[in-house]
C-alpha cells in the first residue's frame, strides 16, 4: 500500500509529547487538536496507511464494471467477513474498508450474538461512517442520575456547548435552526431539501403531533462549503450516496478529508502504521503512562513508542481491550481499573424497529441525486410524560421515495411495453424506523479470553451483551408508533416490523458505548470529567468506552466534542508541569 505522506515512522527512540492511538473519528481529532497546540505527536494505527483519494479504489466504479455486480463473491464474504457483511455499507466496492473476521476473531457465549462491524486501516470508520451528527442535551447528561440507571455524568451540556461550536465549524455540519429542547441547534450549513410527498408529510406531521417535528436529518456534508473548508481542499456534496468508498471531494468529513492533513500542516506530526497496540506502558514509580508497545502487524516484531501523555482512541472496544491487556501489580485487571467497572456497561443503540407503507398520489413529482441524509423525528416519548412500559427514548427517521428501475426490474414483462414500464418510476412509498437508548447495565460486558489468542498472540475479546426487557418494549413502542403515525399521515399498506436478535444482533447499529466510563467517583468509573483517568493523570480515553449513557441521538458529534475538550484540558495541565 502506498505511502505517499512525509509523516509515516516506522520506530523512534524519540518521547513525543502525546501519543495517540487509533486514527478513525476521535483519533483524528487528538492529533488535530495535540499538533496545533505545539506538542509533538505521534499517532499509532493498527492498519495499514490509506492515503486521501489515491486509495479510494471503489469511488466511481460502476456496478456492471465488477465481477458480482456490486455483491462480494460468497465464499470470500462467508470466510473472511461473516460479521462484517451484515453492515449495510459492505460491497464490492467498500470491502477493502473492513476488517478480516478471519484474522481478527472474538468470541460470544452460545445464543448471545454480537455483531463488531471494524474498520482496521488509517481513518478507521471514518471513512465509512453514516455521518448522522447531532448534540445531545441535558435530557441525555442527566437521565442516569434522575432514573437510577448508570453512574450520573460528570459533565453537562454548557461544559460541551461551546466544543461542539468548535468541531462543527471544522467538520461541516448541514441542518435547519429547529430550537428543539431535545436536540440543540449546531453551527450549521444550509440543509439538504424535502422531495414532495416528505414536505407533505411534515406538514401534517407538525400540526397533528406538536410538540414534536419532523426536520431534516443532520450530517456532516458540506453542502455550501466556506472558505475554511476550501481552503483544506474540500468541495460541496454531490449527492453521489457513495460514501462508503471514499469521497475524492473531501464533501463529508473523514480523518484523511480534514484531521488529518490539519494536523500534518504543523510540521509536529508522526504516524505509525501496521502498529498494533500491544498494552500501554506503566511506570509505577511516577504512576504514569510512558508509552505504548506494538506489534508490527506485518513482521510480528514489538517495538515501543514514548510520550508524556497517551490517548486512548482506538473505538469503544478496541481501546478497552488495550486497557485490559495492560496489566501490572498495581493494576492485575487493566490499566487504571481500581473501580472494576472496564470493560463493563456495554451499550448499543436499538435499531430494527418500524414501519413503512404506500403512499398514493404524487404521479408528477420526481427528484433527483441520492441525498445523503434523510427526514428525522428527534425523541418525543418519555420527554414529559412517561411511558408505563419503559425508560428513555428514541429518535424515528424514515424518507419517501419511488420505486426505481431496480425494483421495477423484479417485475413480470417482456418486449416495447416491459421496457417503457422500467422507464418510468414507480409508487411512492414512505417509512420510519427508530433508533433508541439502551440502558447501561453491568452484565453487558467484555473481557479477554482466558485461552484464545489472535494471529498476533494477543488475547481474543469475549463479548457478553443481549437485549433487555426496557430494549425489547422501547422496540416494541418504535414498531407501534411508527405504524401508527403513517395511518394517520395517510399511508397506505402499513406494515410494521421488528428485527429479531439474530437478525440485528447488539454492535450491528455500529454505536458501542460504554466499558471505561466516565464519572464522578473514582471508586464506579475509570475516568473523570476530562476524560482522564482517575487512576492515571496523563491516561486519556475519548472515544465510546468513555461513555456513560448511550442517549438516543447518534454519537460520533459528543465522541468529537469530549476529545476536543480533554486534548485542550491535558495540554493545559502538560504546560503546567502537572502530568
Amino acid at each position: 500500500m502506498s505511502q505517499t505522506s512525509s509523516f509515516y515512522i516506522k520506530q523512534s527512540a524519540e518521547q513525543f509529547d502525546a501519543i495517540v492511538v487509533g486514527s478513525g473519528i476521535t483519533g483524528g481529532w487528538a492529533a488535530k487538536e495535540m499538533c496545533e497546540r505545539g506538542l509533538r505527536t505521534l499517532m499509532v494505527e493498527r492498519g495499514r496507511p490509506v492515503e486521501h483519494r489515491s486509495d479510494y479504489i471503489g469511488e466511481g466504479v460502476d456496478e456492471w464494471n465488477l465481477p458480482n455486480r456490486g455483491l462480494v463473491d460468497e465464499k470470500l464474504a462467508a470466510d473472511q467477513f461473516a460479521e462484517q457483511r451484515k453492515c449495510y455499507a459492505f460491497d464490492d466496492h467498500t470491502k477493502h474498508f473492513f476488517n478480516n473476521d478471519r484474522d481478527m476473531p472474538y468470541s460470544t457465549p452460545e445464543g448471545k450474538p454480537f455483531s463488531w462491524i471494524r474498520g482496521n486501516q488509517l481513518g478507521g470508520k471514518s471513512l465509512m461512517w453514516a455521518r448522522q451528527s447531532y448534540r445531545w442535551s441535558d435530557l441525555d447528561f442527566e437521565a442516569n442520575a434522575k432514573d437510577g440507571h448508570g453512574v450520573d455524568w460528570p459533565i453537562r451540556y454548557a461544559d460541551l456547548e461551546s466544543w461542539y461550536g468548535h468541531v462543527e465549524r471544522h467538520v461541516g455540519i448541514s441542518g435547519a435552526k429547529e430550537n428543539l429542547a431535545v436536540l440543540p441547534d449546531s453551527e450549521f450549513l444550509p440543509p439538504f431539501e424535502f422531495n414532495a410527498v416528505e414536505a407533505a408529510m411534515k406538514k401534517k406531521f407538525d400540526a397533528s403531533f406538536a410538540p414534536a417535528r419532523m426536520i431534516m436529518g443532520r450530517c456532516a456534508h458540506l453542502t455550501k462549503p466556506n472558505e475554511k473548508h476550501l481552503e483544506m481542499g474540500r468541495g460541496s456534496c454531490m449527492a453521489r450516496s457513495m460514501c462508503h468508498r471514499g469521497c475524492s471531494f473531501g464533501a463529508y468529513f473523514s480523518t484523511q478529508s480534514s484531521t488529518l492533513p490539519a494536523a500534518a500542516a504543523t510540521g509536529r506530526l508522526s504516524v505509525a502504521t501496521n502498529a498494533i497496540v500491544h498494552s500501554v506502558l506503566y511506570d509505577a514509580k511516577t504512576n504514569r503512562a510512558t508509552g505504548v508497545r506494538v506489534i508490527d502487524a506485518e513482521t510480528m516484531e514489538t517495538r515501543e513508542f514514548y510520550a508524556k501523555v497517551v490517548f486512548l482512541c482506538a473505538s469503544t472496544l478496541g481501546s478497552t481491550q488495550v486497557l485490559l491487556n495492560s496489566t501490572s501489580e498495581a493494576f492485575p485487571t487493566g490499566l487504571g481499573n481500581s473501580s472494576g467497572v472496564l470493560g463493563h456497561y456495554l451499550m448499543d443503540h436499538l435499531f430494527g424497529a418500524g414501519a413503512s407503507g404506500r403512499v398514493e398520489g404524487y404521479e408528477n413529482d420526481y427528484y433527483s441525486g441520492r441525498r445523503p441524509t434523510a427526514p428525522y423525528i428527534p425523541r418525543f416519548r418519555n420527554v414529559t410524560d412517561q411511558h408505563p412500559g419503559f425508560l428513555r427514548g428514541y429518535a424515528l427517521a424514515g424518507a419517501a421515495g419511488r420505486e426505481g428501475w431496480a425494483q421495477q426490474g423484479n417485475k413480470p414483462g417482456f418486449g416495447k411495453d416491459y421496457k417503457a414500464m422500467i422507464r418510468k418510476p414507480g409508487p411512492w412509498h414512505f417509512g420510519l424506523h427508530g433508533q433508541g437508548e439502551m440502558l447501561p447495565r453491568y452484565e453487558n460486558m467484555v473481557s479477554l479470553h482466558p485461552t484464545k489468542k489472535d494471529k498476533w498472540g494477543m488475547p481474543q475479546l469475549h463479548i457478553d451483551c443481549t437485549y433487555s426487557a426496557n430494549d425489547d418494549k422501547m422496540r416494541e413502542d418504535m414498531a407501534d408508533t411508527a405504524a401508527n403515525i403513517l395511518e394517520s399521515l395517510g399511508v397506505k399498506d402499513v406494515q410494521k416490523s421488528i428485527r429479531t436478535t439474530e437478525q440485528w444482533a447488539p454492535g450491528l447499529s455500529i454505536h458501542e458505548m460504554g466499558t471505561a466510563r466516565m464519572g464522578r467517583d473514582p471508586k464506579t468509573s475509570m475516568l473523570n470529567g476530562y476524560n482522564q483517568a482517575h487512576d492515571v493523570p496523563n491516561l486519556f480515553v475519548t472515544d465510546g468506552a468513555s461513555m456513560c449513557s448511550s442517549a438516543w441521538q447518534n454519537p460520533s458529534l459528543t465522541f468529537m466534542a469530549l476529545t476536543v475538550r480533554a486534548c485542550a484540558y491535558a495540554a493545559e495541565q502538560l504546560k503546567l508541569g502537572k502530568l
